[in-house]
């Protein structure tokens, strides 16, 4: 029954905020397409409910500059100054407010990662796969700056066993302090790997 309201809650509040926050979209949409040209969204594969694959909706932050060979640049030459302010205010997600009203996101739930890690979670870490994945992730109730790939998957699992209406109203509250946080970028030389290439190298140590 919670889960019915909860995708109830998540279709109507994405929408009545998409019609309130419909002239800064259209900003945005504008200095992207004048920063960092077209195409004005970025679209990439995800794991979903059931780990069944949608594409996610972002607002680009890095341009299509190429070398001579017509190659991307490298990730770091192709930030620029509005981009990095795009992702570090977290404002290049409003698009994913598409996707929750699709039905592909909730308000609230596991990150949404890659189909590519699905083979290197452990059986109780498959059960984020119970819930849609969310806007805001599990791991907003500890303002952990160092979330290591471990205690990020266990959250989320945590939260798909244990999800109820009081423990989504402790997330919402965190919602403010989680934005805050996240404009924190530099971690000096703190780097996690991604999830295959972390747990590929574990499994050749063991």
């Amino acid at each position: 029954m919670y889960k019915f309201l909860k995708r109830c809650f998540d279709f109507t509040a994405a929408l009545l905020l998409f019609i309130v926050i419909c002239p800064l979209f259209l900003f945005l949409s504008l200095m992207v397409m004048i920063k960092l040209g077209r195409p004005i969204f970025f679209k990439q594969a995800r794991s979903g409910i059931e780990g069944k694959t949608f594409y996610i909706i972002k607002f680009r932050t890095m341009t299509n500059s190429t070398d001579s060979h017509g190659n991307l640049l490298p990730d770091e030459d192709r930030f620029t100054r509005f981009g990095k302010w795009l992702r570090s205010s977290s404002l290049d997600e409003l698009p994913e407010l598409f996707n929750i009203m699709k039905g592909d996101m909730a308000v609230i739930g596991p990150r949404p990662l890659p189909p590519l890690y699905n083979d290197f979670f452990t059986e109780y870490e498959k059960s984020r796969f119970k819930v849609r994945c969310g806007l805001i992730p599990p791991e907003s109730l500890y303002f952990d700056s160092f979330v290591t790939w471990d205690k990020q998957l266990k959250y989320e699992a945590d939260y798909a066993n244990e999800l109820s209406f009081s423990l989504d109203i402790r997330l919402l509250m965190s919602v403010f302090k989680t934005i805050f946080k996240r404009t924190k970028t530099d971690y000096g030389e703190y780097v996690r790997e991604a999830l295959n290439v972390e747990r590929a190298n574990m499994n050749k140590l063991t």
